[in-house]
């Protein structure tokens, strides 16, 4: 019982020193309330209601587009009958030029024209501008966020922006470049008047296509063995007759591993011949087709394009850090290293999070099919993933190799420059569909759903069933309020992402203060080794640390020990002699 009240008695004193020693620690710090910043309008007023509507124009027909950001209904008729074939008053709907599709006549009695001729320009945005500070022709990728790009756009007239006093570029300029579609068998004259000031090319990826064309000219798109690059204001027409269907791909041969990042690629698709086919010679911004080909038609209930893309800052803001050409093209062609270059912006049909809500949606309905149509336009590899569905690939780079090759799967992976087909079906059957909702679709590369580092943002979009959005197309969603994505703040990193999960802000930032906070510091344990230097000069660097009322309690836990062992000294002397 002796051996085992010394033991006893430093317990008792002990432990109420240790409840001390937690009682003069501060309070944790208040949690700060960081404002969100001014929201934009999920979806504004500025879209004609009416663009979204089932209609027919000069003759053409164009489905209902349920987004908040619908194609323009004129266009879409021009871009079907050719701007040569339709009304003045629908053609001063648009900003096309007179000349930029040009639609011939039926050589083969099929009912729909066997000849084109398309008219592509280029055109820089979010550019530099020696009038004003800021960038000028813009185009938002996300909520205050404007990389440089260079595009081609259909020919165009009037102004490159919407007026005088707002440099947002007209609806027909922007990313990505527009998907064309030509007939299968068709004469197609695709005529580059480049308007920028570097040299470029179109290649014609994958796309049957003569070396040379019926005058002796090259027509490949490559400097090194076809032909001259097209310099600025020169213009070059490249041939073609295809002879087989697909979803194809065209892009710059010039310099190319920085002007195919900078946007100078699309989609470019050979739909199958058939009887009365007027295509849609251009779909501005991807997405929905809104007047599919007869092919198409046939099999499903709608057609979606889908091109993914990624910004390496570095580069893309390089393009505006001079208005001198040259320094521009010692800047890109001689130091820019793409070897070292890493990407930053994530988007889907040039878009980023949360601006595809409002125009890269893919709208289904229960037991029906959908047609997409995949590029990834990206230098690195994706992979495709949609929720609650197992799409099928039909096709790999416009092939279709026949049912034995068809995959169902949940993630579909794509090299750089490669399309598939994806047949999309809302058959509730626990494999295709697993029902109606809202259900997200991504690359599930993590990287590529953020945005400069902060997520969730980059090419996150949604499938969005038939009911689960509102009048204006936006979807109705059930979690946490989209209203923070739609600030600048959230973007530049300013915005604690999970600041009002709750009421009390548990999960906010604590508040910054220049208060000195004091708490206990509990003194160091002693060295194992004492006669080990290291160790006493680190339990000496520690104990330097303390602060005074650490040291006052060790002063008074050491006390109470000495004085324990003198009021006791009888005892312990005693214990000692019975050994």
């Amino acid at each position: 019982m002796h051996k085992k009240v010394i033991p006893i008695l430093c317990g008792a004193i002990l432990l109420p020193a240790s409840q001390w020693a937690m009682a003069a620690v501060d309070k944790l710090p208040a949690t700060s309330s960081v404002k969100m910043g001014a929201a934009e309008e999920v979806c504004s007023e500025f879209t004609d209601a009416k663009w979204r509507d089932a209609q027919v124009i000069d003759g053409v027909e164009i489905q209902e587009s349920r987004m908040c950001n619908p194609d323009n209904p004129a266009d879409i008729a021009a871009f079907v009958k050719g701007t040569n074939n339709i009304s003045m008053s629908t053609l001063m709907e648009t900003q096309l030029a007179a000349d930029a599709i040009t639609v011939g006549e039926d050589m083969d009695g099929d009912g729909d024209p066997d000849h084109y001729i398309i008219k592509l320009e280029i055109a820089e945005l979010n550019g530099h501008s020696p009038d004003m500070k800021d960038p000028t022709t813009t185009f938002d990728i996300a909520p205050g966020i404007q990389p440089t790009f260079w595009v081609y756009a259909p020919k165009t007239r009037d102004m490159s922006t919407l007026s005088l006093y707002e440099p947002v570029a007209n609806p027909l300029l922007r990313a990505p470049s527009p998907v064309i579609r030509v007939e299968q068998g068709d004469i197609i004259w695709i005529v580059l008047e480049n308007s920028h000031y570097f040299p470029h090319s179109i290649h014609l990826h994958g796309i049957d296509h003569p070396y040379m064309d019926h005058s002796g000219e090259g027509n490949d798109g490559v400097g090194q063995t076809s032909n001259m690059d097209t310099l600025p204001g020169q213009s070059k027409t490249y041939v073609i007759k295809p002879r087989q269907p697909g979803t194809m791909y065209y892009h710059c041969h010039v310099q190319p591993h920085t002007h195919i990042p900078m946007g100078l690629q699309g989609i470019f698709i050979v739909e199958e011949n058939r009887p009365n086919n007027w295509v849609q010679t251009f779909n501005v911004g991807a997405g929905q087709v809104r007047h599919p080909s007869v092919a198409v038609k046939e099999k499903y209930a709608g057609e979606y394009d889908l091109h993914y893309q990624s910004v390496d800052k570095e580069l893309h803001e390089m393009v505006r850090s001079a208005n001198d050409p040259r320094i521009i093209a010692r800047r890109m062609n001689q130091e820019f290293d793409i070897t070292e270059a890493k990407p930053d912006y994530f988007m889907l049909n040039g878009r980023s999070f949360p601006y595809t809500l409002r125009e890269s949606l893919i709208l289904m309905e229960e037991n029906k099919k959908v047609k997409l149509r995949v590029l990834n336009g990206h230098e690195e590899s994706f992979a495709l993933h949609i929720h609650g569905h197992k799409p099928t690939v039909t096709h790999y780079d416009g092939v279709d190799n026949g049912p034995s090759s068809y995959i169902k799967r949940d993630v579909h992976g794509m090299v750089p420059a490669q399309r598939i087909d994806l047949e999309l079906s809302g058959v509730d059957d626990g494999l295709n569909s697993f029902g109606q909702g809202v259900w997200m679709f991504h690359d599930h590369v993590e990287k590529s759903f953020t945005t400069n580092g902060i997520g969730e943002g980059g090419d996150i979009s949604l499938v969005v069933y038939k009911g689960f959005s509102d009048e204006k197309g936006i979807p109705k969603v059930h979690g946490m309020s989209l209203a923070p994505y739609f600030t600048k703040e959230f973007w530049q990193g300013k915005y604690p992402a999970w600041q009002d999960y709750d009421a009390w802000k548990s999960l906010g930032l604590p508040e910054l203060s220049n208060k000195k906070q004091v708490a206990f510091v509990p003194p160091p344990p002693p060295p194992l080794n004492t006669g080990d230097a290291a160790a006493k000069a680190e339990a000496a660097g520690a104990g330097s640390q303390s602060s005074f009322i650490g040291q006052l309690f060790y002063g008074l836990i050491l006390g109470g020990l000495i004085y324990v062992g003198f009021a006791n000294r009888q005892r312990i002397l005693a214990m000692f002699k019975k050994k």
